[in-house]
């Protein structure tokens, strides 16, 4: 198998499809977008968008798939979400109830897609501007985190947002929100720098989603709005059934990086 770092989405999404990749995609496909999953049935669908559209910082709208279509029109032709994700999380009233390679099983002909901007994409800014990315070195998933930072409500859906962490050596924090600021429809610039208890995290040695990383002398943990925050949501607000792609298995888009930077 070719370096994943250079193959393209389409390549990526054909591995996915063949279930011959199954984990998290941190550094795959450098140079494109990549994108945080919800699904929720039409009766649902205006709420979350509302959700969204209220909470722009974990929440930032790439695409929204017709009722029924599977198909992101907008970032990804040809694509179908039902099968190019790695492993997808099925939520019913709060309640994860399965994890599986697609959706088979799942997708009704009333459900909604949305696709919401990741973290992922900045990666590869950060580490042009040389700030170590400890996930990507460690071969882990991003450690995540449910905070006490309130979402806007919007409907049915309420809860907390939830944060991605990244370790940055102390002289090179300013230069990791100045890299990642440039990205607002992928979460922009951190929403916490430094102490974790400030945000109500007990401990960063254990994340709520994804793995924990080292924090080498001198680092100070960076926190940017994560788009895991809808499976938060999800526990709290209790919805009939939402679908959620699993912590750091993301969907790869055929946008770049570069399509999404805000001069």
């Amino acid at each position: 198998m070719r370096n994943l770092a250079q193959a393209s989405p389409g390549e990526i999404r054909r591995l996915i499809r063949q279930e011959k990749i199954t984990g998290p995609t941190a550094g795959m496909a450098a140079g494109f977008v990549q994108a945080n999953l919800a699904v929720v049935p039409k009766t649902l669908a205006y709420d979350f968008l509302l959700f969204a559209q209220r909470n722009p910082k974990p929440c930032p709208v790439l695409d929204v798939t017709d009722a029924g279509s599977a198909e992101p029109r907008q970032v990804a032709p040809g694509a179908d979400l039902r099968y190019d994700i790695p492993k997808f999380r099925i939520y019913k009233a709060g309640e994860l109830v399965d994890e599986v390679l697609n959706l088979e099983r799942y997708w009704r002909e009333d459900m909604v897609a949305f696709l919401l901007g990741c973290s992922f994409t900045f990666e590869t800014a950060l580490i042009s501007a040389g700030i170590p990315v400890r996930h990507i070195e460690e071969n882990r998933n991003v450690p995540m985190y449910i905070t006490d930072i309130p979402c806007v409500p919007a409907g049915v859906f309420h809860g907390n947002m939830v944060v991605s962490m990244r370790p940055v050596p102390q002289e090179k924090v300013v230069r990791s929100v100045q890299a990642t600021s440039r990205f607002p429809a992928v979460h922009g610039a951190p929403v916490h720098i430094g102490d974790p208890a400030a945000i109500g995290i007990r401990s960063v040695e254990q994340p709520d989603f994804g793995e924990a990383v080292t924090i080498r002398p001198g680092e100070v943990p960076v926190f940017w709005a994560c788009g895991v925050t809808p499976q938060a949501v999800a526990m709290t607000a209790k919805p009939e059934i939402m679908i959620t792609h699993a912590p750091g298995h993301m969907f790869i888009c055929d946008i770049r990086d570069a399509d999404l930077i805000a001069f």
